[in-house]
Formats: C-alpha cells, structure tokens, sequence
C-alpha cells in the first residue's frame, strides 16, 4: 500500500518571489554513448559529469522536478550515442517536463574521450586522450551545441632554432676553418655531440578548441581530432620506437612555431570546415626557456559569434 506523502514543491510559495535564469543540477555522474572513430556504427560508453537545468518561469512556484531531469537524462544520454540531435531532443523533454514552469533548457556532458591513434613510422598503436565537453542549450525554441575538446602537441621555437643553428654554424667553423673540407670527416663530426652542439627548445602544448554545431551533425570526434592535429602537424605520441622518435624529431624541425603561428594555422583549418559554425580557438605552449606559457586566443570572429575576450581557460583542467 503506497503511502499518501507529501509533496512540498506543490504547495503555496510563501517566500520571496521571483524568476530564476537556472536550476537544476551539477557534478550528476553518468555513463554515456559516444561515437568512436569514424565508424558511425562503433559506441563507447565514458563516464560523465553531467549538469542539467531549466529555467524557472513562475515566480510562485517553490521549485523545478529535479527528479524528472535526471530520469530523462538516465533513459535519453545512456542508451543512444550523444549527437547535436540526441541533445536538442534531450532539451526538448526537459521543456516538455515543466511545462508552464520552464521555456529554456541547458546540459552539459563532460568525459575524457580515448582513442586508438597510429606510431608515426611502426605499425605500433596507443591511446590518447583528449578531454571533451558537450554542451546544448534551448532558448525560447532556439537551439545551439558546442563540443569543446583538449588537443596536445608539440611546439619548436623558431626563435630558438635559428640561435642553435647560428652555434651549430660556429662550431663547424671553429673545427674546419682555413682546413680543406673532406666529406667523410665532416659527415663523421656532424655525428658527434660536438657536431650538433645547440638544440632548440621545445615543449607540450596544447590547443583547446570549442566549435558550434548544428543539430544535423554527426559529431564525429575523430574528425575534429583531425582537423586540429592536421593543421599543427606535431601531436604528441603514445608508443613510440625509435623509427617514430626520428619522425617526430623531424616534424618538429619542419613546423617550428611560435603559439601565433600555431592559432594561424587551427583558424584557417577551422575556416576551411563550413559545418562549424563558429569557433574559439586558444593555443597554450607551455615554455621549456620561462615559467610561464605563451598564449594566443582567435575566433571565427562573425557576428553575434564567440566573444573576443581572452577566455583565461588553463590547460588540464
């Protein structure tokens, strides 16, 4: 026999009374579907924090169903993969549920994506990560979608390329200077730690990116991946023999840049992608020569799109 209990929420506002922008809730652990790889047929299930909220319309209302959020988020986010348009109708049942309560809606699902990526040179593989955040909001029956996602790379300075050059440069000379140059005893000395005498400073970077969607996207985070890896030719690397060692060594000779020459590249790979509608790109090099990191912010910079404001987001959080 089920017990009559009340139900305080229903009762008479007494308090002060007022709208509110937002309630819901934060930090709601939850496993979700994401698509793994290209194969739109392949799922992963991560584990989320999760935050859902409605706002609230009628100022005599006590409070928003907190119970129906998180049960809609339980039977929608957990049994089919996370796309733009699995978020707007996730949206929409938030709404649907507090009718004459709530007009707008607001989730967020944040995990650490992994994925499988190739050696650059062995037919070795390993997992990366890549820290992502979803996020969907409804406004008055408008939808938008953001996926924000955490990319490392490596970053040469050229800066500091071209002063070892300058020594590599001075210490050929003070070898062989007023000397008839042989080609196998400078090959040999080029080998030595005297040959090479100056190396560049490098360090792990990272590109956090955020780009908006429409509801028809497929959501593909490998492509983003991609998109961002591609256009800075560094990424950092999981299994590594000596064969991809080189290669990396290698490619970060051949891209040597300062962090604006590396948010130059993201906004024209970005700019070059029509089904993102907008983006924020920020580029961290975390110095090897400083304390501190340099830092370069871009936008897609069209109207009414992200804010030009340096967003003071830290890497690794």
């Amino acid at each position: 026999m089920t017990k009559n209990m009340p139900d305080i929420a229903c009762q008479p506002h007494q308090g002060p009374q007022g709208k509110l922008n937002w309630v819901g809730m934060s930090g709601i652990e939850l496993p979700v579907l994401v698509q793994q790889g290209t194969d739109k047929s392949q799922t992963v299930r991560l584990s989320s924090l999760t935050q859902a909220y409605v706002n609230l319309n009628d100022p005599l209302s006590k409070g928003i169903h907190m119970s129906r959020l998180y049960l809609l988020l339980d039977q929608m986010a957990t049994q089919e993969a996370l796309t733009p348009k699995r978020v707007e109708e996730i949206l929409s049942k938030f709404i649907e549920s507090h009718v004459d309560l709530s007009t707008n809606a607001f989730v967020e699902f944040k995990f650490d994506y992994y994925e499988r990526r190739n050696s650059l040179k062995s037919s070795n593989s390993g997992w990366k990560h890549y820290p992502t955040t979803i996020r969907g909001e409804m406004r008055e029956g408008e939808f938008s979608c953001e996926v924000s996602i955490e990319v490392p790379y490596s970053s040469t300075c050229p800066c500091s390329a071209a002063l070892s050059r300058q020594l590599i440069q001075e210490a050929f000379q003070a070898q062989f200077d007023g000397k008839q140059v042989n080609y196998d005893e400078v090959m040999q000395w080029l080998g030595t730690p005297e040959g090479i005498c100056a190396t560049p400073h490098s360090q792990r970077s990272y590109a956090q990116v955020k780009v908006k969607v429409n509801s028809q996207d497929t959501l593909v985070l490998s492509d983003l991946i991609n998109d961002i890896e591609n256009a800075l030719q560094t990424p950092v690397q999981a299994a590594v023999k000596r064969e991809d060692e080189q290669e990396f060594a290698r490619l970060n000779a051949s891209n040597l840049m300062f962090c604006e020459d590396a948010s130059r590249r993201l906004q024209t790979a970005l700019d070059e992608r029509d089904h993102y509608l907008d983006f924020w790109v920020r580029v961290n090099h975390l110095e090897s020569l400083h304390p501190h990191d340099a830092v370069a912010i871009v936008t897609k910079g069209i109207d009414g799109g992200y804010s030009d404001e340096p967003n003071f987001m830290d890497p690794m959080k």
